[in-house]
């Protein structure tokens, strides 16, 4: 028996190229495999399995044809392409497990690795006998065992070295070692398995043997070796090209992605993103500045998260619906909370993206705060309501004043006509008052709809004070103490002091009121120079200059915000029911506001209330005329002119207040004759009726009081006009100190009227007479 005789050098050094580079390749194609996913995965797999396993049994025949043993030999080829089934099975079975057991990013179990190669180890040792199975030659050939443990030992190592390369990111020059030190161990557990073969020729004449060319399987493993290798390395250069591209084409993505993101949160809009579930995805800084979060805080929480409960409710129940089935919604209004716990109103507008299947991906949503728009829709809607009920006040005073004039001209004709009756006129007496009362309870309104007939005049206003001590006191009760603070030296307020003083007891009354139990008042006046004002709202009315400041303060309950926003609006109160009209505050900035200046208030909850009026400065006036002296010898009644009783026309479209102040006229001594339009009362005195004195309604049907007192002027320019009327302001084309009576007005009042109009006293107004 005798070893194995010589090899080839030249074969013997490709056959370690062939290991090398199919080592080389199999670790590039190798490195394919973690990150694939699925088919791609497998197909790596395979590629890899193939070019190592059939590398292996390639390097193992052509290291077998490199043998010189002196005696013709051949391959089976059934046994030998088993063996390279069994090279390749081996490989991708190893490669499959250890792949599929990574524990984290390109990791693979450590005890998984020695299994596998173990497997692979055997395999390929099962790969060279069963090669070593397939030669045929005339000899019997046995194997020492030692050498055939040495070289399962080492096909195990190499196997073991190979798979775990195989999971690990290198470099090319990492790798290229690696295939050079896997290379040389795959040869050398073929070599040093041949070192244990003895081969024991048989006796007798050679004879040829049946299989494979030596010659003709060199050339043909050689060449489909490297034509696998080459193509794997191909195939591997094309993944890797496609990959950088890959890899760029992600990173300009990511790029890109960051950019979009960037000017979406550096848009000067508030914008936000909904994913599939109404989380909000992504905000713009200027939705985060408007409701003053954080980012964190708000990506990933539902939108309603940031919603009142009504808000969070119509989102649910109908606006989401909407958007899922439309695709979009418009102008959708919420109310949402600030991270201060302030309420803005908003307006949401927001369109869906679906994916191929119609299913919801993502929402596209865009907010307007329209919290400033809102309030001043509210402020204009509430200017306009007050605006309305000024309108309907100024409409309905005039019947509402013919009413009263009705009433308390009967009243007083009745009181002097009745008997000597105690009860009767105490009665009376009580109707009258309650008349009164309703006079001044439409004072109020006018007041309050800047429509009453004022007399702005120069008022000492500590002296009017001074003068209501007595009636102030009445009024508060003795719970509660009155203080004045009235510095020396102040200027006289251009206003109508009646209407003052009206408005000072309601101011009194309301601090009274404030103070249940008892508390200060303290009335107190100081001059203040206004400047220009940057509030839009009193930039028309209150002028910049030198005012008169009266203030009214108490040491009450005080109002809260809401309660001190709503306090001038007309009957608006906080009283009990049958207490209080919610026209006295309204009554005091109307006086002010029509005066040319303003009510301000000043409140907080237990710290009481100032209420302060600014009134004109009144400038310094002439010395005004005496008015010459009523009649001393009939002070009950009209004094009768040259041609006996004053003769008066009463023109009025209301047969109520026409004949009761025709009979008030009467009981004043006067010749009454009756009109009931003005056109009637022109038919008169073209008929050449003569009259001293012409007494006429202003809201007449057809024509006014004023344009009768027009055609009476052209007509009849010596005939004096009483125009009698409720409201402060008369049409443009009124003549100038044309004599005015206030309605209702009472006897004494009318009475004063006529004789002014008869002797000639036309640049007067005849105010109502002041009410208790």
């Amino acid at each position: 028996m005798n070893p194995v005789g010589s090899h080839d050098p030249a074969l013997v050094a490709l056959s370690i190229l062939i290991a090398v580079a199919a080592s080389y390749t199999a670790l590039d194609l190798a490195g394919r495999v973690p990150p694939a996913r699925g088919t791609v995965r497998n197909g790596w797999l395979a590629a890899a399995a193939l070019v190592l396993g059939g590398g292996i049994w390639a390097m193992h025949f052509i290291a077998m044809l490199a043998m010189h043993v002196g005696m013709p030999i051949s391959y089976d080829p059934g046994l030998t392409i088993l063996s390279f089934v069994v090279a390749v099975v081996a490989t991708g079975i190893a490669l499959y497990a250890a792949s599929h057991v990574a524990v984290g990013p390109r990791v693979v179990s450590n005890g998984r690795i020695l299994l596998s190669g173990i497997f692979m180890g055997l395999g390929v040792v099962g790969m060279h006998y069963t090669g070593i199975a397939a030669l045929r030659m005339p000899a019997v050939m046995t194997h020492d065992l030692v050498y055939v443990g040495a070289s399962v030992v080492l096909a195990i190592t190499a196997s073991t070295v190979a798979i775990w390369l195989a999971f690990r990111r290198h470099s090319i020059t990492q790798r290229a070692i690696a295939a050079l030190a896997l290379g040389f161990g795959i040869a050398g557990m073929h070599y040093v398995a041949m070192m244990g073969v003895t081969l024991a020729p048989h006796e007798g004449a050679h004879v040829p043997l049946d299989g494979l060319d030596t010659v003709d399987l060199v050339i043909v493993v050689t060449a489909a070796t490297f034509t696998i290798f080459i193509a794997a390395l191909l195939a591997a250069m094309y993944d890797r090209r496609f990959a950088v591209l890959a890899e760029r084409e992600a990173a300009m993505w990511r790029e890109s992605e960051e950019r979009y993101r960037m000017l979406y949160r550096r848009t000067p809009l508030p914008l936000h993103s909904l994913d599939a579930d109404g989380c909000i995805a992504q905000v713009s800084d200027r939705w985060l500045d408007m409701l003053g979060y954080r980012r964190e805080e708000v990506v990933g929480r539902p939108l309603t998260d940031f919603m009142t409960p009504d808000s969070t409710r119509r989102r649910l129940e109908e606006h989401w619906p909407r958007l899922l089935g439309t695709g979009e919604l418009r102008e959708a209004e919420y109310r949402l909370i600030t991270r201060d716990g302030r309420v803005l109103d908003c307006v949401l507008s927001a369109v869906a993206e679906k994916d191929a299947e119609g299913r919801l991906t993502k929402t596209l949503c865009g907010l307007i705060d329209v919290t400033e728009r809102r309030a001043a829709e509210e402020a204009l809607r509430q200017a306009q309501k007050l605006e309305a009920v000024g309108q309907l006040t100024g409409g309905i005073a005039h019947d509402f004043n013919n009413l009263l004039a009705v009433v308390l001209g009967n009243l007083e004709l009745a009181t002097k006509r009745a008997p000597d009756d105690a009860r009767l006129l105490a009665l009376l007496d009580n109707a009258i008052q309650a008349a009164q009362r309703g006079a001044a309870l439409t004072q109020r309104m006018l007041a309050f709809a800047r429509r009453q007939d004022l007399q702005p005049e120069p008022v000492d206003v500590p002296d009017l004070v001074l003068g209501m001590a007595e009636l102030l006191r009445r009024s508060i009760g003795p719970s509660v103490r009155i203080e004045t603070r009235f510095p020396l030296g102040l200027p006289r307020a251009r206003v109508d002091a009646n209407q003052l003083e009206l408005a000072l007891l309601n101011l009194a009354v309301n601090a009274r009121d404030a103070m249940p139990d008892g508390g200060t008042i303290t009335i107190a006046a100081r001059e203040e120079t206004v400047g220009p004002s940057d509030d839009e709202a009193d930039a028309g009315s209150f002028r910049p200059g030198r005012y008169f400041c009266l203030s009214v303060s108490d040491s009450g309950t005080g109002m809260d915000e809401e309660t001190l926003a709503r306090a001038t609006e007309p009957f608006f109160t906080t009283k009990g029911v049958g207490k209080g009209t919610g026209l006295g505050l309204a009554m005091v900035h109307g006086l002010a506001a029509q005066s040319g200046g303003k009510l301000s208030l000043d409140s907080r909850l237990g710290q009481g209330t100032t209420a302060t009026i600014c009134l004109p400065i009144a400038e310094a006036i002439a010395a005004p005329v005496a008015e010459p002296a009523m009649a001393a010898e009939d002070d009950d009644g009209v004094p009768a002119g040259e041609t006996g009783k004053q003769r008066v026309l009463v023109v009025d479209d209301d047969p109520l207040v026409l004949s009761a102040t025709a009979a008030m006229l009467e009981d004043l001594g006067c010749m009454v004759r009756e009109a009931s339009s003005g056109s009637e009362a022109l038919a008169l005195l073209e008929a050449g009726e003569g009259f001293d004195a012409v007494l006429t309604d202003q809201a007449m049907p057809g024509m006014t009081g004023v344009q009768l007192a027009s055609a009476i002027a052209a007509r009849w320019p010596a005939l004096p006009v009483i125009l009698g009327t409720g409201y402060a302001e008369l049409p443009p084309d009124a003549k100038a100190g044309m004599l005015r009576l206030g309605k209702p007005f009472s006897r004494e009042t009318l009475r004063r009227a006529v004789i002014a109009a008869t002797r000639g006293q036309t640049d007067n107004v005849v105010p109502l007479t002041r009410l208790g």
